[in-house]
């Protein structure tokens, strides 16, 4: 098995797609048509992101497994509508995509305070590891759902439920290093997480030869890689499969060493050269296998773990003091929810679907199959100006629906806005001016017998 990525261009006609009922669905069904034209042998679309766009194409980035074994995968383009909004609870999805060197959440879980700040104003808060990873450092809020970003997608997309756990086994793959130094850590990091917090259940697995994983940028700036190598790891993964409920994975990411203090000189200006190939390895686990997953990056030499970057800036500070970067993935995994496929396990009374979706946070420019989703299946989405990002992207030109888009400022101000949507209140209510409602006057005849009845005597 093979992962990477390719770029393509789709053009649009927006008088066919647009102008007509369900035009989110006819969207989702029309990218996917295309980029079928643009798809070989064997691959297999796992990941879909509009980098930018215009009225008339889309400038798209495709994360592709190429599966000889042809593995019985789902489209990731397969869309479910849901039949209506569960109302008992409020629940918030928030999203900061990988990769795509996001002012917020583009580093070392410095989306974190956000995070908890919507918790705060909704019932329950469903995000995914870009959010809230922090090397050796997770504050996941009480009431959150920590889910893996290909699950997220499906769960909007109306094809998987989420069942909350208490806990989870966790099967833990390690690059077998040759510094026995970074081997010992990684199996240090574990035992600590089963002494500190009660990790249970868990498992270690050292694959040798690992995957290989090299980092690249595509021509929009944002990043990415491949990975090689995998067979060996779904083997095991597939022999295994009863044995564990999730799959932490730590393994070494190739980049020129370079990287390792540019990144920190210039000071956020580097998109995190990491991330984008990560979530390229977690989206394709997590759709083969239907477990969650997560991926730290494991050093490399005892040169580079030795570097001093001196004072970093503050949201790169938990990378600059961490060895194995594995405790954010542990405690994440730990609880993350159950996926569920099957019809039956779907309507459990336990279970979250795409019904239970309150609202969508993302930032403003991005463009994806979670924002797809969410418009199609008519929940509204907060774009947030203040997190800018490599995507470049008009959200108000898609087909919303009245009310159903929000663009605001900053996260402050999207919290207000989720409290308002909770209280059942429009948002635009509670800003000045406002607008008088529109009336329609629709004029017509009345027919004559009508008219004759309406004599007076």
């Amino acid at each position: 098995m093979f992962l990477s990525e390719r770029e393509i261009e789709i053009k649009i006609n927006p008088d066919k797609i647009l102008t007509s009922d369900n035009t989110g669905r006819n969207l989702i069904h029309g990218l996917s048509e295309s980029v079928k034209k643009f798809l070989q042998a064997g691959e297999v679309p796992i990941r879909f992101i509009v980098s930018s766009s215009d009225r008339f194409r889309y400038r798209c980035e495709i994360g592709l497994m190429v599966d000889q074994d042809q593995h019985n995968v789902e489209s990731i383009f397969k869309f479910v509508p849901r039949r209506l909004e569960v109302p008992d609870k409020f629940t918030t999805v928030l999203i900061v995509p990988t990769g795509v060197g996001a002012e917020i959440g583009g580093h070392a879980g410095d989306a974190t305070p956000v995070a908890s700040l919507l918790a705060s104003v909704s019932d329950s808060l469903i995000t995914h590891p870009n959010v809230v990873n922090a090397s050796d450092i997770i504050d996941l809020p009480q009431n959150a759902l920590y889910v893996e970003g290909s699950v997220l997608t499906r769960l909007l997309m109306g094809t998987v439920g989420l069942l909350p756990v208490r806990r989870n086994r966790i099967l833990v793959v390690l690059d077998s290093h040759e510094d026995q130094v970074f081997m010992n850590a990684a199996i240090n990091a574990v035992n600590a997480a089963r002494v500190s917090y009660g990790l249970s259940g868990v498992d270690i697995l050292e694959i040798d030869p690992c995957f290989i994983m090299d980092s690249s940028f595509t021509s929009s700036g944002r990043a990415t890689g491949r990975v090689h190598n995998l067979d060996l790891l779904t083997n095991e993964l597939k022999k295994r499969v009863s044995y564990y409920d999730a799959v932490a994975l730590s393994s070494r990411i190739i980049v020129p060493e370079n990287y390792h203090t540019e990144y920190f000189e210039l000071g956020g200006d580097m998109v995190n050269p990491w991330g984008g190939v990560e979530a390229l390895l977690t989206h394709a686990v997590s759709t083969v296998y239907n477990v969650p997953s997560a991926h730290s990056p494991m050093m490399e030499t005892q040169d580079i773990a030795n570097m001093d970057p001196g004072i970093v800036d503050p949201r790169m500070a938990a990378e600059a003091i961490s060895l194995t970067f594995l405790q954010c993935i542990l405690k994440g995994l730990k609880s993350s929810p159950r996926i569920l496929t099957d019809t039956s396990s779907i309507t459990h009374r336990s279970a979250l679907t795409a019904e239970d979706i309150s609202c969508v946070v993302i930032p403003d420019g991005c463009l994806g199959l979670p924002t797809l989703a969410a418009l199609s299946q008519g929940i509204p989405v907060i774009a947030v100006r203040e997190n800018k990002t490599l995507m470049s992207n008009d959200l108000g030109q898609l087909p919303w629906m009245p009310g159903q888009l929000n663009i605001v400022d900053s996260y402050l101000e999207a919290a207000g806005v989720i409290g308002a949507l909770k209280a059942g209140i429009d948002p635009m209510s509670v800003k000045r001016p406002i607008e008088s409602v529109n009336v329609d006057k629709i004029v017509g005849e009345l027919p004559e017998t009508v008219i004759e009845r309406m004599m007076p005597f």
